[in-house]
């Protein structure tokens, strides 16, 4: 029993490096986005900039799509193992190329493998771990994707010299951006070669061998929109979408924008950026050991309406001109709440919902769905933020949360401690 269990710790932990991949591979561009600009000549060209940001965005949109299909067809195993080849390839290419257009295919292509385990990961650990820990095994892919922020963070902030000194600026904006990405190619390598140590999801063998693979295949979408599973996808849908759109990810894709806005040099926003991703990880260790205590219900309330008191605070402040260490606090209080609530536990709820037949493809959906979100919250920051003022944007950002409050409150479900099967039937109407 206990080598079941050590065995079952470590698949999940090989599976949960897909998470890490995508952590870092998420937030690197945003420590290298002010010397990559400056190098291809982008820096006054905001519709440019946006491009850069979104293109691995885009691409994790078309990994979300396929990632689903694929792995009802061929499994979960060769998906993951297809997510590393991709992350590998992008981290050399994207430091490689001299040509901006090469620059965003490359990018697309980490966008995909982002795209691919952010769907599988969590979907795949779910499948393999027990009922009375598999809220804790998922919160694993949670923790890892911080601790691939952090590592950007950290290798960010190490490999930016100092701004001040001009030799060293040239060295940023020839080699320090793309040793950024080059970072990544070892642990994406490593994550391939234990992708093969570990086994197929029993669920999908199980799918499987009762020939029910087929059917699915001709089913598909069609299938997923029957009315019997609309109330539960319409739930996973609105999490995944409220996960982006609660606003907490701006601070890590617009770092130099908010840290600078609230009064900080290039140099201080690097550093209050690696205080951002230490909170972001502490924050999440609290939650692998709260998500099975307090369950997914009270942690997803907690998240909503906690960041939805922050955001308001934040934006009156930014309002009023506050600078300084009260900002940075703020905008770590807005991460540890983040970390321990939405962060972790909308992956777990959205691995846990779904019935067997259709986890899949309505994983997939929702994993897109969430890719959307992340996009358009993106891409229309920038936006936003000169329209609005940073104020109004916080603003907006917390109307959201209250709103997704009421919506958790009437229809979040509590899976705590419940096995798969017995949550297909009381989530499913029959």
């Amino acid at each position: 029993m206990k080598n079941n269990k050590l065995f079952t710790y470590f698949i999940c932990m090989v599976s949960a490096m897909g998470g890490l991949l995508f952590g870092y591979d998420w937030v690197v561009i945003g420590g290298a986005k002010p010397f990559y600009e400056l190098y291809f000549g982008i820096q006054d060209s905001p519709l440019m900039q946006g491009v850069a940001m979104t293109t691995a965005l885009v691409g994790c949109l078309v990994g979300a799509m396929v990632a689903g299909w694929a792995a009802d067809r061929w499994g979960r195993k060769p998906l993951l193992m297809l997510a590393a080849v991709l992350f590998t390839v992008s981290a050399i290419a994207t430091g490689l190329f001299n040509d901006f257009t090469l620059f965003n295919i490359a990018r697309f292509i980490g966008g995909i493998g982002i795209g691919v385990a952010s769907a599988l990961s969590p979907m795949y650990i779910a499948e393999v771990s027990p009922a009375d820990i598999r809220g804790r095994m998922v919160s694993l892919n949670q923790m890892t994707i911080v601790l691939g922020i952090l590592a950007a963070q950290i290798v960010n902030m190490l490999l930016a010299k100092d701004t001040s000194v001009e030799i060293l600026q040239a060295w940023n904006l020839e080699w320090g951006w793309r040793w950024m990405f080059w970072a990544e190619t070892l642990p994406a390598a490593l994550f391939l070669l234990m992708s093969f140590f570990i086994p197929e999801s029993p669920v999908y063998l199980k799918i499987k061998s009762e020939e029910l693979r087929i059917k699915n295949d001709k089913a598909g979408l069609r299938e997923m929109a029957a009315p019997k599973y609309r109330r539960v996808l319409f739930l996973g849908l609105v999490i995944a979408v409220f996960q982006q759109w609660c606003g907490t990810n701006v601070i890590f894709n617009y770092a130099q924008e908010i840290f600078v806005g609230a009064g900080f040099d290039v140099d201080g926003m690097f550093i209050n950026i690696v205080i951002t991703g230490i909170a972001n990880v502490v924050f999440t260790f609290v939650a692998l050991y709260t998500i099975e205590r307090w369950g997914r219900r009270s942690l997803m309330l907690l998240g909503a309406g906690g960041l939805g008191l922050i955001y308001c605070i934040l934006g009156f402040c930014y309002w009023q001109g506050v600078t300084g260490v009260f900002m940075v606090a703020l905008v770590v209080s807005a991460i540890s709440v983040y970390a321990m609530t939405l962060g972790p536990v909308t992956w777990t709820l959205l691995a846990e919902i779904f019935p067997n037949r259709i986890r899949g493809v309505a994983m997939a959906t929702c994993t897109f769905a969430l890719w959307v979100g992340c996009c358009t919250l993106t891409f229309s920051f920038p936006s936003m933020n000169a329209a609005l003022g940073s104020n109004g944007t916080f603003w907006t950002y917390s109307l959201i949360c209250l709103c997704a409050f009421v919506f958790l409150w009437n229809r979040c479900p509590e899976t705590k401690g419940k096995s798969l099967e017995q949550l297909e039937q009381e989530l499913v109407e029959n």
